[in-house]
């Protein structure tokens, strides 16, 4: 597709009016008013970066795991920058819950919007932007790119085809319940885990240490008196 508003929209749009099989995917060069968390948008330039969206019918998932969509679709992204990268030298971690950081910049975002039939997840949409050949950001000095990092010029489809390829491999994994593989290797490469980091909270700045993610997936974060919280994406604001 040559341009759209966002890849997500267009997707939900489309699963309203045709039934698509899944692994559909819908890819942009120009996507316009990309969506991010909580309400952000997401901001590419034309041809440079990877803007697509995935289409998936985990019907399989119980609600209380539907969490784990966004555990594989980060490890995807995080495979593929771990492929793509030099990671023995490079600092590569996943944020909760799901952007890829390279050396504490943001490499990658992912937004995943469901739809429910009957206490059931009918479909999912993931929605994936990767900044690959991009090499300004104005406005966002946290961000970076594969050619900032790197000085090379990649070819955007074949790093499409590779997050494609271990999206792929990590829903098989989902569908077989391979649940606590999938966790483990998710709070293997969190950021921040076993640290002492600054957050906000309710408009507070406060500190405690990433213990790693509870069973609903929740941040479970523990405070300087060793007392373990659970906090959900809206409320807290990572600081670092």
């Amino acid at each position: 597709m040559h341009e759209t508003e966002s890849t997500n929209s267009y997707a939900i749009n489309l699963l309203k009016n045709v039934k698509l099989p899944e692994g559909t995917l819908v890819y942009t060069g120009k996507q316009t008013k990309g969506k991010g968390q909580r309400g952000s948008t997401w901001n590419a330039e034309v041809i440079n970066n990877v803007t697509v969206s995935y289409i998936l019918n985990p019907s399989f998932l119980d609600l209380k795991n539907q969490h784990y969509l966004y555990q594989i679709a980060a490890l995807a992204c995080y495979d593929t920058t771990a492929e793509l990268l030099d990671s023995s030298q490079i600092d590569i971690k996943i944020k909760w819950p799901n952007d890829i950081l390279v050396n504490g910049k943001k490499l990658c975002g992912i937004l995943i919007e469901n739809s429910l039939n009957n206490d059931r997840l009918n479909w999912s949409v993931i929605g994936v932007g990767f900044n690959v050949n991009q090499t300004y950001f104005e406005g966002l000095e946290k961000a970076c790119s594969l050619k900032q990092i790197t000085s090379k010029t990649f070819r955007v489809e074949e790093v499409m085809k590779t997050i494609s390829s271990f999206l792929e491999k990590r829903y098989l994994d989902l569908k077989a319940n391979k649940l606590p593989v999938i966790n483990s290797a998710y709070t293997a490469v969190l950021h921040g885990l076993n640290k002492r980091l600054k957050f906000q909270v309710k408009g507070n700045t406060v500190f405690f240490s990433v213990k790693g993610i509870s069973n609903t997936g929740l941040l479970v974060l523990e405070d300087d008196k060793c007392k373990k919280w659970e906090f959900d994406v809206k409320e807290i604001t990572w600081l670092e």
